[in-house]
C-alpha cells in the first residue's frame, strides 16, 4: 500500500485533505502523515478529528517511515530538494493559476489587470524554484465579464476542488505524463511576489484637472 503525505492550508487545502481521506481505502495508499501550515488551522481541526498523524515541521519529513507519494496544497514554504526528494516517487503541488503563465503569487489580481479572459489550475511536480515543475495536470476556464478577485479567487477553488478529487486516482497510480513548462505554448509568462501587490493599492491622486 503506498504511504502519501499531505502539506496544506486553507480552505482549499482542507477539501483536498477531505478528498485524500474519503478515498484513501477505495485506492489503495495510506496518509502516512500531514504537515498543517501557518495558515492551515482547518486542515489542523480536521487532523484531529480523524486521527491522522500530524508533522511539526518540514524537517520531520525525513524522520517518518518511507513514503511514495508528496502531495502540496497552498503550503506556505518553499520546499528545498532535500524535502522533495523523500518522496519515493513523486512529489507534486496544486497551483491556483495556470502554468507557465502565472507563477508565484497575487496571480488573481495580475490576470484581471491584463485583461485575461482565461485562467486555470495546475497541478505540477515540485522541483527546485518556485512553481517550476513540469505539468502533470491542469484545467482552464473562462473569466467572467468584469470579475474581481473574490470571484476568481472562488473559481479557481472550486476548479482546484474538482481536478484534485478527478486526477487523484492518476496520482496514486502514477498513470499520467509530465509535461515540461519549456514546452508549453503561452502568451506572457510572469512571476510575481507577495510584496509586488503592496504597490497596487495605491492609487495616484495627482495629476492635471483636478481639484486642488
Amino acid at each position: 500500500m503506498k504511504r502519501v503525505v499531505f502539506l496544506g492550508g486553507k480552505d482549499i487545502g482542507r477539501a483536498c485533505l477531505e478528498i485524500l481521506h474519503a478515498h484513501s481505502e477505495r485506492l489503495g495508499f495510506q496518509i502516512a502523515a500531514v504537515l498543517p501550515s501557518t495558515r492551515g488551522q482547518c486542515v489542523w481541526e480536521f487532523c484531529l478529528a480523524h486521527a491522522i498523524p500530524m508533522l511539526q515541521s518540514l524537517e520531520s519529513l525525513h524522520t517518518i517511515e518511507p513514503f511514495e507519494i508528496l502531495l502540496s496544497v497552498q503550503y506556505h514554504a518553499i520546499l528545498a530538494p532535500a524535502h522533495i526528494q523523500c518522496a519515493r516517487e513523486i512529489a507534486l503541488n496544486l497551483h491556483l493559476a495556470p502554468l507557465p503563465e502565472y507563477r508565484g503569487c497575487n496571480q488573481f489580481s495580475f490576470a484581471i489587470l491584463n485583461g485575461d479572459t482565461e485562467f486555470g489550475v495546475t497541478i505540477h511536480r515540485l522541483e527546485r524554484g518556485i512553481d517550476s515543475g513540469a505539468i502533470a495536470f491542469e484545467r482552464r476556464f473562462a473569466i467572467p465579464p468584469s470579475c474581481f478577485v473574490d470571484e476568481l479567487v472562488a473559481l479557481a477553488n472550486t476548479h482546484a476542488k474538482e481536478l484534485f478529487s478527478e486526477c487523484l486516482p492518476h496520482i496514486v497510480s502514477g498513470q499520467f505524463t509530465l509535461i515540461p513548462q519549456s514546452a508549453c505554448t503561452s502568451q506572457h509568462r510572469e512571476f510575481h511576489l507577495r510584496s509586488e501587490i503592496e504597490s497596487l493599492k495605491h492609487v495616484a491622486l495627482c495629476g492635471g484637472g483636478g481639484v486642488n
